[in-house]
């Protein structure tokens, strides 16, 4: 079914349904300017003051689950972070698009576990 602005509430709630919504405990990337930087991770909470985020720069990635992979190497978690509203620019699902796997599918796979299995250590 595609969507059209003349289709009945229900039809209309019918295409939406089908796609994820964003709660507390997500995986989220979120885009911020001035400067510009993306942080990946676990929603915390979000209001008009900002937003809260357990995650890292996107950049950083690699270098995180080389620390994790390493068998001498400490527990490491993510940093909890809070970013004003105005800095925020965008926020975005953590979601795979056709054959691009997310960024937590990534980690699965390098790692072996979900993300959120691993944050649980840590909370």
């Amino acid at each position: 079914m595609r969507y059209s602005r003349n289709c009945r509430p229900l039809e209309f709630f019918n295409y939406f349904a089908d796609y994820q919504t964003m709660d507390i405990h997500s995986i989220i990337v979120v885009s911020l300017h001035t400067p510009k930087e993306k942080i990946w991770g676990e929603l915390m909470a979000i209001n008009q003051a900002g937003i809260t985020i357990r995650g890292i720069d996107l950049n950083s990635f690699d270098h995180f689950v080389r620390a994790i992979n390493e068998p001498d190497g400490e527990r490491v978690g993510f940093p909890t972070l809070f970013f004003p509203m105005n800095r925020v620019e965008r926020i975005t699902l953590d979601e795979s698009s056709g054959a691009i796997p997310s960024m937590a599918e990534l980690f699965n796979r390098k790692i072996g576990r979900s993300l959120t299995d691993y944050l649980a250590q840590f909370a």
